[in-house]
């Protein structure tokens, strides 16, 4: 089983968001798929308790299981899932380090602003600490819509300190709509261009898995 891991430092940079559309974007696409929330304020967790859908398995991870979160990602593996993904909380701390360690790709989003490139800096200082300089990778989240010279400032900037996952995704109104819906951006608006782009943005992360097994 793969681990994929939406963390950063900072609040509202859209890692649950991108965590619900995500795990059902692989489901969709043929993964047996957990995802599994480790923040206390547990938006994943009521994001699947509003899901009729059967995929992907929604689940919550308490600060007293945090510990075993290796043990736990084992037996999950056991029951047949393919892929977890680990949504954590916006500040720093033990379970956000935790399954960072257990990753074998963590995303990082950002928004194009220089307050959120700035504070991608400790999250990038921990994963280099813990020895992943080749298992994450920056997401440009809640992008202007066409060209922008701010994201662009910003994709430079953050391609100076690791890889940037393609594509960036714009900041679209389905986004949001879909997380209140308790559905993945691909089941609200399965013709969309934000659907397109998490599509996209699930076939990248699962490329770049795949390398960093090889």
């Amino acid at each position: 089983m793969r681990t994929l891991t939406l963390v950063t430092q900072k609040g509202g940079a859209g890692k649950t968001t991108l965590a619900a559309s995500l795990a059902v974007a692989a489901a969709e696409a043929g993964e047996r798929v957990i995802a599994l929330d480790l923040d206390p304020q547990g938006s994943l967790g009521t994001w699947g308790d509003m899901r009729t859908a059967d995929a992907p398995a929604v689940d919550r991870i308490g600060p007293d299981q945090l510990g075993s979160l290796a043990a736990i990602l084992k037996a999950l593996d056991g029951e047949g899932y393919t892929l977890a993904i680990l949504d954590t909380a916006g500040v720093s701390s033990t379970g956000g380090n935790l399954a960072m360690q257990v990753a074998d790709l963590a995303l990082i989003p950002a928004r194009p602003s220089r307050l959120d490139l700035h504070a991608t800096m400790p999250t990038i200082e921990t994963l280099m600490r813990l020895e992943m300089r080749d298992r994450f990778a920056f997401v440009l989240n809640q992008c202007p819509a066409g060209r922008s010279s701010r994201a662009t400032e910003a994709a430079n900037g953050l391609g100076m300190f690791g890889v940037l996952a393609e594509p960036a995704l714009t900041q679209r109104a389905d986004h949001q709509d879909a997380l209140a819906a308790g559905q993945g951006v691909t089941e609200y608006a399965s013709e969309g261009k934000a659907a397109d782009e998490v599509r996209a943005l699930w076939a990248w992360a699962d490329r770049k898995m795949k390398g960093n097994k090889a």
